[in-house]
C-alpha cells in the first residue's frame, strides 16, 4: 500500500499536514543544523520566501529542481531531452536549466558559487560550440542551436531542425542568468553576464524570416527553410519578443502587430470565458515562465479589454469545464482530475475499450478537442500555477491522492498517464507501463516539461523570475517594440 508520507522522506508528513497546507516540518538534526523533509537542504540557508505553498507543492518544485541539477551533465551544462531513458540534449530544456539554478539558490538547495559555475560551465559549451551550415559536426547556424544535440560532443543530433522556438526558450534562460547573476565584483558572474551578451547578439533573427513579417519554425541545411511559420496565437510569444528586442539583428518595425493580425481567427468562448484558444496548455505557460504579463498589454488585448496573463487563466478554466463535461468519455477526467498539454504518451495504435474503438498517440500535443487520447500531464497543471491556483493547486492534491507512487517517482510527478488504458493495446507501448489501478504511465522525465514546473511555481511564491527579466533591458526593448505599454513598463 502506498505510504503517503514517502514522498517528503525520513521526516514525513502527514495526512493532516498536506490536507490543510501547513508548512513542512524539518528533522531536528546537532549537526550541521536543522535539515528540511528532502534530507539534503540546511534549513539555515534557506530564507523567507515572499509566500506559503503546501508541502506538497514545496516537495514538487524540489524535486524538478534536482532532476535539473542532477541529470545535467555537470562538465557541459548539457541537459537531455529525458531521463532516465537514455537521451540526446534539448536545448530547449538547457533554457530551462539556467532558469532552475538560481532557484535552487534562493531556496538554499545549492550555493550561490555552485550554480553560477554550473551556469557559467553552459554557458561556456554553448559559446563555443561550432557553427556553420554543414549538416554534421556542428551545432547551429547563425546564432540559432539545433533543436537536439548529441549527448557527447553537442552537435547536431541526427536531422532535427535549426529551432527558432528552442533557440528562444533557451535564450530566454540565458538572459535570466544574465540578470540573476548580477554580482559586480564576482569574476565568473560578471564572465557569466558577458557571454550571455554574446550568445543573445548572435542570433540573426532577419535572416529566418524568408516570409516577413513572420518568423519561420526552423531551418534544415538539406532542404532550407522550414515551410511552417509562426503565424497564429501560441507560445511564440517569447520568440517574437526577444527578436525585437535583439540589439544586432532586431525584427523589423510592426512584426508583432502584423502578427497578432492573425490571432482573432483563434478568439472563442467555447468551455469557457472568451479568450485566445490554443488547445495544448504550454502554449499559455512558456513565454509566461520569463515574462510577467499581469497588466501589461499590446494593441490586441487592449482592444479585448484583458491581457495575456488573463488569457491564461481563462485557458486553465476553459480545460478544467472541458474534463467536466468530458466530451470522449475517457476515464478519470473531471473538476480534480484534468490537463492537457504536450506530452508523452502510450504508442501510435487504435484499441478498443470500454466498447468504443478509441485512437492513441505516442508524444503528441494534446488539448481540448485535439488529439484528447485520455492522457494527461500533471506539468499542464503546475506550469500553470500562478495562473489560476485556486483550481489547480487542489487538483494537483487530489491527482497525487488519488493515483499516489503509481505516478509520483524521484523527480515528482512522471510526465504523463492514462487511466483509460487498463491492458496491453495491439502492439506495445512506445513509452511507459501498466500500472495496477492507475492504468497506462509513463516512466520518464522531459526537460520541457519540468521546466514549467519549477519556475511557475516560484514565480506563484515570490515571482522571482519575473522580477529578474524586469531588470533586462533586451526584454524591455522587445516588449516596448512590440507595443506593450502599461502595468511594470510604466
Amino acid at each position: 500500500m502506498f505510504d503517503r508520507r514517502k514522498f517528503v522522506g525520513s521526516a514525513g508528513i502527514g495526512l493532516a499536514g498536506l490536507m490543510t497546507g501547513c508548512a513542512p516540518r524539518a528533522v531536528v538534526s546537532p549537526s550541521p543544523g536543522p535539515i528540511a523533509v528532502d534530507g539534503w537542504t540546511v534549513l539555515n540557508d534557506r530564507p523567507a520566501l515572499d509566500a506559503e505553498v503546501s508541502p506538497l507543492i514545496d516537495d514538487i518544485q524540489r524535486r524538478a529542481f534536482r532532476y535539473f541539477w542532477e541529470v545535467t551533465d555537470e562538465k557541459t551544462g548539457m541537459a537531455p531531452d529525458r531521463w532516465p531513458t537514455p537521451s540526446f540534449v534539448s536545448i530547449a530544456a538547457i533554457g530551462f536549466a539556467l532558469t532552475a539554478y538560481p532557484i535552487g539558490v534562493v531556496h538554499g538547495w545549492v550555493t550561490r558559487a555552485e550554480a553560477a559555475q554550473r551556469t557559467l560551465t553552459t554557458l561556456e559549451f554553448l559559446t563555443n560550440a561550432p557553427m556553420g551550415d554543414a549538416p554534421r559536426g556542428v551545432s547551429g547556424y547563425r546564432g540559432f542551436f539545433y533543436h537536439f544535440l548529441g549527448s557527447t560532443r553537442g552537435y547536431r543530433f541526427s536531422l532535427s531542425e535549426l529551432s527558432t522556438i528552442d533557440t528562444a526558450l533557451l535564450i530566454a534562460g540565458v538572459l535570466f542568468a544574465q540578470s540573476w547573476f548580477d554580482d559586480p565584483a564576482d569574476p565568473v558572474e560578471a564572465r557569466i553576464r558577458e557571454l550571455a551578451e554574446q550568445l543573445y547578439r548572435a542570433v540573426e533573427w532577419t535572416w529566418i524570416m524568408p516570409r516577413a513579417p513572420l518568423v519561420s519554425m526552423g531551418w534544415h541545411p538539406e532542404s532550407g527553410f522550414i515551410r511552417s511559420d509562426w503565424d497564429i496565437y501560441n507560445e511564440g510569444m517569447i520568440l517574437y519578443v526577444l527578436g525585437l528586442g535583439s540589439p544586432t539583428h532586431p525584427l523589423p518595425d510592426g512584426t508583432w502587430d502584423r502578427w497578432a493580425e492573425r490571432f482573432e481567427a483563434s478568439w472563442g468562448t467555447r468551455w469557457g470565458e472568451e479568450h485566445l484558444h490554443f488547445a495544448p496548455m504550454f502554449g499559455h505557460q512558456y513565454s509566461h515562465v520569463w515574462i510577467d504579463f499581469r497588466g501589461i498589454r499590446d494593441r490586441y488585448m487592449a482592444g479585448k479589454g484583458i491581457d495575456y496573463f488573463e488569457n491564461s487563466r481563462r485557458a486553465a478554466y476553459c480545460q478544467r469545464n472541458y474534463a467536466i463535461e468530458n466530451p470522449g468519455g475517457w476515464a478519470g477526467y473531471g473538476a480534480d482530475c484534468w490537463g492537457l498539454t504536450a506530452c508523452d504518451g502510450p504508442g501510435d495504435f487504435a484499441m478498443t475499450t470500454a466498447g468504443q474503438k478509441r485512437e492513441f498517440f505516442s508524444y503528441s500535443a494534446r488539448g481540448p478537442g485535439e488529439r484528447d487520447d485520455g492522457t494527461l500531464a500533471p506539468t499542464a497543471l503546475l506550469g500553470s500555477l500562478p495562473f489560476a491556483p485556486e483550481i489547480i493547486e487542489p487538483t494537483v492534491q487530489a491527482m497525487y491522492f488519488r493515483y499516489g507512487a503509481q505516478v509520483y517517482d524521484k523527480y515528482g510527478f512522471l510526465d504523463a498517464f492514462n487511466p483509460t488504458i487498463t491492458r496491453r493495446p495491439p502492439e506495445p507501448f512506445k513509452h511507459g507501463e501498466l500500472r495496477l489501478g492507475t492504468g497506462w504511465v509513463d516512466k520518464d522525465y522531459l526537460g520541457i516539461d519540468q521546466g514549467p514546473i519549477v519556475a511557475m511555481i516560484e514565480n506563484h511564491r515570490s515571482g522571482l523570475v519575473w522580477d529578474t527579466m524586469k531588470k533586462n533591458p533586451h526584454i524591455r526593448r522587445g516588449l516596448e517594440r512590440a507595443g506593450f505599454t502599461g502595468g511594470w513598463l510604466s
